[in-house]
């Protein structure tokens, strides 16, 4: 009995123990919580709400500094502490970007590695400084720093050729400027108040060097110059530009939700351009043009040339990976390809990522400019035509897809599948063979062309004759309306049904010409993918005419889809 009583009292107290120390536990866990909230309270002050807390005689003296006093100060102790600086942040950069440095070293190098990496005597100047309450969150702070640094660093870097020849190339005359990135980040209640710190690269804004064989010309091997420069970038970008972050832990902790990862997937549909500037004596420009999020050789993505025209129709496809959707950008370059020269820069545009809506395709005509940056030209480049869909990852199952997971869908394909499943998507359902396939999306189009208005006069009594020739490009399927005699006001409204078998590759092309009895001049045209009438089976509406000085045309589109399978190549 006496063994039974003991061992239920011993039963009872130490399920207290466990009930007691789960609650002592869940209150300073909640403790914990509003202190980091706290705190991070407290950083997100400004000295004008501080006032409104303590009288005046509790400020230190450079609380009541100016933003250029604080950074004078901050610049001063920079100064003092920079020779210690110098050594730390010498290796960690040096561990850092070395191994990235060997990821892109250019093909006719055999190898490419720092012997000497110091910054040198000249500690950096600080021009601005900011907390970003936004990007901040309940959990961190996060810090914008912007920096100017002309140093005289001790760059040397170790190269051999193909050939074993070994060449010490220095990095000189550095000038930079750009804005660097701290987050502090997760707040905790013990010293110093949060856990680990990340910093990063945000932005670019400058950043110059020349490249010094030592006791040698660079020069003497054609190529290797531009090379080792891009290299350099390269390994930049993909090192700490953000939104890659370096992460250092401050305190023992996991901290694998700091780092880098996916967020979403970009579909991007590169469909033409229009007015180029024309970079050619003789002809015209043969333009093609590279796509972009990050500045990465292996990220860029390049459409094919066209050769000697100044309104180029690509439609082509890309897929990116997105990382931030709320900073980054797509960029898109068009050049003038010369063959084995270098080629030449027309202009390039960008659109935000976060300008557009999840799920959505955007269709959207970008004008091109000289410089992203000063974004003022005067001078008319061109425009360029996208259609772009942004899918959040782990969002895809929002879109519908009674396809087996074993099929590769592109993002566009997946939001185009219509909801009921005929006897093709049933087929989809069979087993997956060895071979990955891809929904091609099919189906009939119905083109009415219904009239034209306000076109140019052509013929010498000011009028025209004139008539419209649609076109898939793709299957090169063509027809024609009737002669509309003597009318700049035309009216056809005439139906034509086109079976179009790979619709997401496809472009529809109107072309309004002038009918005469020795030969036909061309009034203007219309292009269009045929995405916004799969995603909305139905539409009319009137489309400017392009390369006509005047008019535009009115046209009736209505889709009927039907899904098959093909091979991947």
């Amino acid at each position: 009995m006496g063994f039974l009583f003991g061992l239920f009292i011993g039963i009872a107290v130490s399920f207290g123990l466990v009930v007691a120390f789960a609650r002592y536990s869940n209150v300073r866990s909640t403790r914990r919580a509003d202190l980091a909230k706290t705190i991070a309270a407290f950083a997100r002050m400004t000295v004008q709400d501080s006032r409104k807390l303590l009288p005046g005689d509790f400020y230190p003296s450079w609380i009541v500094f100016s933003q250029r006093q604080k950074l004078n100060w901050l610049n001063l102790e920079l100064e003092k502490i920079w020779p210690y600086v110098n050594e730390a942040a010498s290796e960690l950069i040096k561990s850092s970007v070395e191994p990235v440095l060997e990821q892109y070293t250019p093909a006719m190098l055999a190898s490419l590695k720092f012997s000497k990496f110091t910054l040198g005597t000249v500690a950096p100047q600080f021009t601005g400084v900011s907390i970003l309450e936004s990007e901040s969150g309940p959990n961190g702070i996060t810090m914008e720093l912007e920096m100017q640094w002309d140093g005289n660093p001790k760059i040397v870097l170790d190269i051999k050729t193909l050939l074993g020849v070994a060449l010490p190339i220095e990095v000189k005359n550095i000038g930079f400027t750009g804005v660097f990135r701290l987050i502090f980040k997760p707040l905790i209640d013990e010293f110093p108040c949060f856990g680990a710190l990340s910093y990063s690269l945000r932005e670019k804004k400058g950043l110059d060097f020349t490249l010094k064989v030592i006791g040698g010309e660079l020069t003497s091997i054609p190529g290797i110059s531009d090379a080792i420069e891009e290299t350099i970038r390269d390994a930049i970008e993909d090192s700490i530009t953000w939104p890659v972050r370096k992460i250092i832990p401050i305190l023992p902790g996991d901290y694998s939700d700091l780092e880098l990862k996916p967020v979403g997937k970009l579909d991007v549909k590169l469909v033409q351009a229009k007015d180029l500037a024309n970079k050619d004596m003789i002809g015209k420009s043969d333009p093609y043009a590279v796509v972009f999020i990050r500045p990465l050789r292996d990220k860029t993505k390049r459409t094919k040339t066209i050769s000697n025209s100044l309104n180029p129709i690509w439609n082509e496809h890309f897929e990116f990976i997105v990382e931030d959707v709320s900073t980054q950008h797509l960029t898109v370059r068009v050049f003038d390809d010369e063959g084995v020269g270098s080629s030449q820069l027309i202009g390039a545009a960008q659109v935000p990522l976060n300008e557009l809506v999840p799920g959505k395709v955007k269709d959207i005509w970008l004008k091109l400019v000289k410089d992203l940056e000063i974004q003022r030209d005067t001078k008319n480049r061109g425009q360029v035509q996208l259609e772009l869909l942004y899918c959040p990852l782990g969002k895809e199952g929002g879109l519908k897809n009674p396809f087996n997971p074993d099929y590769s869908l592109t993002i566009l394909e997946k939001v185009l599948k219509p909801e009921s499943e005929d006897s093709d998507a049933t087929d989809v359902k069979k087993p997956a063979t060895s071979k990955k396939k891809d929904v091609i999306v099919r189906g009939v189009l119905s083109v009415t062309v219904v009239a034209a208005e306000d076109l140019p006069a052509v013929d010498f009594m000011g009028k025209a004759d004139p008539f419209v020739v649609i076109t898939l490009k793709k299957s090169e399927s063509k027809s024609k309306t009737r002669v509309v005699p003597d009318s700049l006001n035309p009216v056809w409204n005439q139906t034509f049904d086109f079976v179009v078998e790979d619709a997401l590759h496809d472009l529809l092309m109107l072309e309004v010409w002038d009918h005469d009895k020795f030969g036909k001049d061309k009034i203007g045209r219309v292009i269009m993918t045929l995405t916004r009438v799969m995603l909305e089976g139905e539409f009319q509406e009137w489309f400017e005419l392009d390369g006509a000085k005047s008019g535009k045309l009115c046209v009736h589109l209505k889709w009927t889809p039907r899904l098959k399978l093909r091979d991947a190549s």
